[in-house]
């Protein structure tokens, strides 16, 4: 997961190249826009990409955003303070608050995420980018 410049969009439809990506660290990939509310992220991971260093200063120093998606190809596995699920190529899925997670590198996905929720969790991203050293 990245910080990234949401465009709005009146169409209740996009597709991923009506969306200018943005590269993170030339590790991963993100396309994404506000549909009605909802994030609509197109993602690839270039290289693997743990997004845990990422999410601390949030509670427990993991995502309260839930998030729900479809990965096309690749491997996520999804840590909760109590467990792990793996979601691999062709599964929809699920990511209920208070997780983290590793995409695997070659990984293609589409995630929705509430806006509102997802806000708060991409303004404490963006300051551990600029401490972390990337973009």
């Amino acid at each position: 997961m990245a910080a990234v410049k949401l465009e709005s969009r009146k169409e209740g439809r996009i597709s991923r190249e009506d969306i200018q990506p943005e590269v993170f660290g030339g590790s991963y990939e993100v396309r994404a826009v506000d549909l009605g509310g909802f994030n609509v992220s197109f993602e690839k991971a270039l290289e693997d990409m743990d997004v845990t260093p990422y999410l601390k200063g949030l509670p427990d120093d993991r995502d309260p955003c839930p998030h729900w998606g479809f990965l096309f190809k690749g491997k996520i596995i999804i840590r909760y303070k109590d467990r792990e699920e793996t979601v691999n190529a062709g599964e929809a899925y699920y990511m209920a608050p208070g997780h983290t997670a590793l995409v695997k590198k070659g990984s293609e996905l589409v995630e929705f995420s509430p806006k509102s929720e997802l806000d708060k969790t991409m303004a404490v991203i963006a300051k551990n980018l600029q401490t972390i050293g990337t973009k």
